[in-house]
């Protein structure tokens, strides 16, 4: 393995109609881990199919309170759904899947 190179480690890829999400595991020079948020969303422009992409950069001393912050909005998103106020016909709240990922197996 080359640790002077950025490497990829992991990688996801979420399709969602038109949007796809890509969570890509990498590692730095320095062999530190960190993570990739990708969305591509798939437009047309004057007729030619054109991809826009937002990328955010996710480091190790954010890991936790990212996934803090992410659970807490998808636990909210859940009790407002509850209400009825809200339509979420196709959201199901997460409890706890085989595949959760913990940001400290990183």
């Amino acid at each position: 393995m080359d640790y002077n190179k950025k490497e990829e480690v992991y990688s996801k890829v979420v399709r969602a109609g038109k949007r796809t999400y890509f969570f890509d595991v990498k590692a730095t020079k320095g062999n530190e881990l960190y993570l990739t948020l990708t969305e591509s969303k798939k437009t047309f422009v004057d007729g030619k199919e054109f991809y826009q992409k937002h990328k955010l950069f996710l480091y190790k001393e954010d890991f936790e309170k990212f996934s803090d912050g992410l659970g807490d909005v998808l636990t909210k998103i859940g009790e407002l759904n509850d209400t009825g106020n809200y339509k979420f016909e196709e959201y199901t709240p997460i409890e706890s899947t085989p595949e959760e990922v913990s940001f400290d197996d990183l």
